[in-house]
């Protein structure tokens, strides 16, 4: 694994990213060997935020924690991958039963296939509710007001500028947030 580190408003120790770097590498035993992870502390008000990033193969395994210091942050922030780790595997390794096209990704993904032969299949997830609606054009300013409206916390809009569809929705800390495809 390769480590990529950023801090804003702290100066990182030789030891903290030693300490970063072994708590992450028991990650090492069912993740591949070239990943790239990115590790981005900040200190805000004596409070420690660790928000560590993993892009697998198409998708993203991702853990924001906030602690009193940067090592027991880091610890919840393994704690939290792992369990998406653990829930990723059990849902690939059900899907692959099912269609050989997932045992394939499944292979690529997790190195270690024979250990989780005996994972436990994790019930498959539940769609209780579907619905549609007209997307009109409209910018993200009319998007993030009309969410406001109906005073949920994320929006779907066609973007009246790019003719995408985007979603717009309420950050933590108050702001918005625009999602915008890539393709």
């Amino acid at each position: 694994m390769n480590y990529v580190f950023s801090s804003k408003s702290a100066n990182l120790s030789a030891y903290e990213k030693d300490m970063t770097i072994s708590k992450l590498s028991r990650l090492e035993r069912v993740l591949p060997e070239d990943v790239e992870v990115t590790i981005a502390l900040t200190v805000i008000k004596n409070e420690h935020k660790a928000e560590v990033t993993i892009p697998v193969r198409g998708r993203i395994l991702r853990a924001e924690t906030i602690g009193d210091d940067f090592i027991s942050t880091i610890d919840k922030a393994v704690d939290v991958l792992d369990g998406q780790i653990s829930k990723l595997k059990g849902r690939l390794k059900n899907k692959s039963k099912k269609n050989p096209l997932f045992k394939e990704e499944f292979t690529d993904i997790f190195a270690d296939f024979e250990t989780f032969q005996d994972f436990e299949d994790e019930s498959d997830i539940v769609i209780k509710r579907s619905k549609k609606f007209a997307l009109k054009p409209m910018d993200a300013e009319e998007a993030a007001m009309n969410m406001e409206l109906i005073g949920h916390t994320f929006f779907v809009f066609r973007n009246s500028q790019t003719d995408e569809i985007n979603v717009i929705y309420k950050r933590k800390d108050g702001a918005y947030g625009l999602i915008e495809p890539e393709y």
